[in-house]
């Protein structure tokens, strides 16, 4: 795989937000599949530091590819379809 190790971990992360159910399967909270899910979580998965990821999920959100929620003192994450969609055109065009 190509790519700087920050741009295959954000990849990764995108992918597993695909699907977050098979992912981060969900224990006594919120259905990740509709609410997102943490970057606790994430960190946990990819085996990093909380703060590690979430600068890569500060990232993806600042690129408009990723949305956030606040449920309580939390902030889940979850992919923007129509955002990721419209960057994949843009780059389909030849941007």
């Amino acid at each position: 795989m190509r790519g700087t190790p920050s741009g295959r971990m954000r990849q990764t992360i995108l992918e597993w937000l695909k699907d977050p159910v098979a992912h981060f399967p969900a224990v006594r909270r919120p259905d990740p599949a509709e609410t997102g899910v943490t970057a606790r979580a994430v960190a946990v998965k990819l085996g990093v530091p909380r703060r590690t990821a979430l600068a890569h999920l500060d990232f993806l959100t600042r690129l408009g590819v990723l949305r956030t929620r606040r449920i309580r003192c939390r902030t889940y994450y979850r992919r923007d379809e129509i955002r990721i969609a419209e960057v994949a055109r843009m780059f389909e065009k030849g941007w």
